[in-house]
């Protein structure tokens, strides 16, 4: 029988100096999924974003999934468990068609998110950790999603991360037109700044990746230079304006390289916005005076206040979500219900086998065939309403 349910964390449960502990990197993805696989589900798949990680899984104890996570992770005994959520069953599947629809994104309406859902599903499927159940979970998903983007208007007025970062930075700056922009990353999240940056045509746009080649072709797009990180020590001087997100484990930008910088623009101030989790900017760098420093929390702050003009578009989406719920539950009752049918049809059919050779012997032995297939039909009758007679007698 199916035991579907979901466990982590977000940013509405956990703060961001916990959930840049719990983020799964790319590389050891597959390394975790078969660790769950090899001993604690019968399938499992692992999202795990800036602003969550949460493990969807079928089969195993909650209480040792938790337990694992937080030994995975290098949390003390009992550290993580106040973070943690479990959504078991029909509330997992709720949670995980509102999370593909952008409804439990600090951003209301998102969409980036579907696109990592999908590229979770697809490395759990790789890793072989994607069975019936989550496959269809994760398909059901997708099309509740589109149906929610297509039929109201929860993305229509969506204000992204980008768009935060550039109503920060003219908080800072009188005209991001005199600014140089400094980009580090070349992901989505990196290319949507370097949109919203670019429409307010700064004095400078840099773009600074591990490749090279990444760099110079979103710089190409935005009119812009490229540099690699190992340079950045050497142009981190020359921008006002500093926007990171990459997938480091580690930070790249240290208090000591920003103070450098500082020194270098002989104090005038740097705007910077670390998007990524774990943090690309050390936190010690926000001590500087001349540093403002914020995080993918400190933007989520500034996004929330939008969310009123989107309170009626959420209502919508709510009621089909409800809708696919009651229909996902159903999909799973009757999956659970084969292996009985499986099993009745196996028990009539042995019946069925066993009075055909009783009828067989008898006309062999010369009987009269009307009382054989008389006697046939009484036995089978009797045998196949045996069961449901009995459990109907218990009932009373």
């Amino acid at each position: 029988m199916a035991s579907l349910y979901a466990l982590g964390l977000n940013h509405q449960t956990a703060p961001l100096a916990v959930r840049e502990r719990v983020v799964f990197h790319v590389e050891r993805l597959r390394e975790a999924l078969g660790e769950i696989k090899g001993g604690l589900a019968r399938e499992a798949a692992i999202l795990s974003t800036c602003n969550r990680t949460e493990l969807y899984l079928d089969g195993g104890e909650p209480a040792a999934v938790a337990q694992w996570l937080a030994q995975y992770h290098r949390f003390a005994p009992g550290e993580l468990a106040p973070y943690l959520y479990t959504h078991p069953a029909e509330r997992a599947v709720r949670h995980a068609f509102r999370v593909a629809s952008g409804l439990d994104s600090m951003v209301l309406g998102e969409p980036q998110i579907l696109g990592q859902m999908k590229e979770a599903a697809r490395t759990a499927e790789s890793a072989g950790t994607l069975g019936t159940l989550l496959h269809k979970l994760f398909q059901r998903s997708f099309a509740v999603a589109k149906e929610v983007r297509s039929t109201t208007q929860v993305g229509a007025t969506s204000v992204s991360m980008a768009a935060a970062a550039v109503k920060l930075a003219a908080r800072i700056f009188p005209s991001i037109k005199d600014q140089g922009v400094l980009l580090i990353g070349a992901g989505e999240m990196i290319e949507l700044c370097a949109t919203h940056f670019a429409a307010q045509g700064p004095a400078r746009l840099t773009v600074a990746n591990r490749s090279l080649e990444r760099a110079q072709k979103l710089a190409h797009r935005f009119n812009g230079q490229a540099i690699e990180l190992k340079d950045l020590a050497r142009h981190l001087h020359e921008h006002d304006i500093v926007v990171s997100c990459t997938a480091s484990s580690l930070p790249i930008l240290g208090k000591g390289l920003v103070e450098r910088a500082l020194r270098a623009r002989r104090r005038r101030p740097i705007f910077m916005v670390d998007l990524a989790v774990p943090r690309d900017i050390e936190q010690e760098a926000a001590e500087l005076d001349d540093v403002y420093l914020y995080t993918i929390d400190d933007l989520g702050e500034i996004v929330a206040a939008n969310l009123d003009a989107r309170r009626s578009a959420v209502v919508q989406a709510e009621a089909i979500i409800e809708t696919q719920v009651g229909q996902f539950m159903h999909w799973m009752q009757a999956r659970d219900s084969v292996p009985l049918i499986r099993q009745l049809r196996d028990q009539a059919e042995e019946m069925r086998r066993y009075e055909l050779d009783r009828a067989l012997k008898a006309l062999a032995r010369g009987d009269d065939p009307a009382a054989v297939l008389d006697t046939l039909s009484q036995g089978l009758t009797n045998k196949l309403l045996h069961a449901p007679t009995q459990a109907l007698k218990k009932t009373k």
